[in-house]
């Protein structure tokens, strides 16, 4: 009997998410024509009423019963992303304008797991207009400077939890930002900022990185080494420093890696390729046939960061075409300065590290677009 009275509880329970799932199924394809009726306007005020009606009916939509875990894969110009915990999920978009500035949305869907798993809507709305262009302070989600998300990074300070955002920002018609950020909250408050990137002997609540909207800038988490990697930027002529639509990357790296409740950055690392397989196979051209043949060789994937690796363990140095100048013109026997006891090497990095700071750091007045 005890049996029998689990299965049917087992066949109610997935007629109960079968039914909710023909729910929001029907519900997802009027959100995407409502989408496409959006991505469809011309004009500001057009975008506007399209993009209301798509918002108000997207969160009645994430007020059902699973809508927190149901794909929505057909909003495809809407970013869906969850936390890796399972505990926050994201609805993101902008609405582009017609003078291409950005407005940003954001629903948070949060699992309250003090409330037996009960989910939490909460609304990011874009004031970026009455912000700084990086706004440094602490900031509720109803004063949020807008922006696209695309990865959540659970970390946890002292005994509070908090997520890690890493975005971008269409900035202007010239250049883009890529940031970094801290999601947490204060009841059903959305908090965006805390003090836990830490530059050398300052602390920072958020990280903002400018660069030309021609290049692109690498930003992302690798969980394997518990660090958030990005491209270094450098100005494309000394000329340029400060003018951050005109920064590109350098072809090195820094990374802030998770030490003892902070983000702290770590300059010049080295970029690491992801495991393979010891068997590698490719493809080559057979000399006599003329035929492409599959060929399999035995490899071996090596960190270049292992100190007992074959080529040494070298330690990555970054190198601009200015610092070789540096070298040709210094003897190279001559390992210190006679004066200060500072090796070459130091200089360089300290150096390279003043024009880091004043890259990112740098209050630099500029009219910012309106955003989202």
């Amino acid at each position: 009997m005890r049996a029998i009275f689990i299965i049917l509880t087992i066949f109610g329970l997935s007629k109960s998410f079968a039914q909710a799932d023909s729910v929001l199924l029907k519900r997802e394809q009027q959100l995407s024509l409502y989408l496409n009726d959006l991505r469809a306007a011309e004009k500001d005020a057009d975008k506007s009423l399209k993009n209301k009606i798509f918002k108000d009916y997207l969160y009645e939509t994430i007020q059902l019963d699973n809508a927190f875990n149901y794909p929505f894969a057909s909003l495809k110009s809407v970013g869906t992303i969850k936390s890796e915990d399972n505990l926050i999920r994201m609805f993101n978009w902008n609405v582009e304008q017609d003078d291409k500035s950005q407005k940003y949305y954001c629903y948070i869907l949060r699992v309250d797991t003090k409330a037996k798993n009960e989910i939490k809507i909460s609304e990011l709305v874009d004031n970026s207009f009455a912000l700084a262009p990086r706004p440094t302070e602490i900031l509720e989600g109803k004063n949020w400077y807008g922006a696209l998300y695309y990865k959540i990074i659970p970390i946890a300070k002292g005994n509070k939890q908090m997520y890690t955002l890493l975005g971008y920002d269409a900035n202007t018609v010239s250049s883009n930002i890529k940031l970094i950020d801290v999601l947490s909250f204060t009841g059903n408050t959305p908090k965006l900022g805390s003090p836990i990137f830490k530059v050398g002997k300052e602390t920072f609540n958020r990280m903002f990185y400018e660069h030309s909207e021609k290049a692109y800038m690498s930003l992302k988490f690798e969980a394997e080494y518990n660090r958030i990697i990005f491209d270094h930027l450098s100005p494309e002529t000394p000329s340029m420093e400060g003018f951050y639509c005109y920064y590109v990357p350098d072809f090195s790296y820094d990374a802030f890696k998770f030490v003892k409740d902070k983000w702290v950055l770590q300059p010049d690392v080295v970029g690491i390729n992801k495991r393979t397989d010891e068997k590698i196979i490719v493809h080559v051209q057979n000399p006599k046939t003329g035929k492409v043949e599959e060929v399999e060789y035995k490899g071996k994937w090596i960190n270049p960061s292992d100190p007992n690796a074959v080529a040494g363990g070298n330690t990555h140095t970054a190198s601009l075409p200015e610092d070789e100048e540096n070298v040709k013109s210094t003897d190279s026997t001559t390992k210190t300065n006679s004066n200060s006891g500072t090796t070459i090497k130091d200089k360089k990095v300290k150096k390279r590290d003043s024009l880091y700071s004043s890259y990112i750091y740098s209050d630099v007045k500029k009219k910012r677009k309106k955003r989202n």
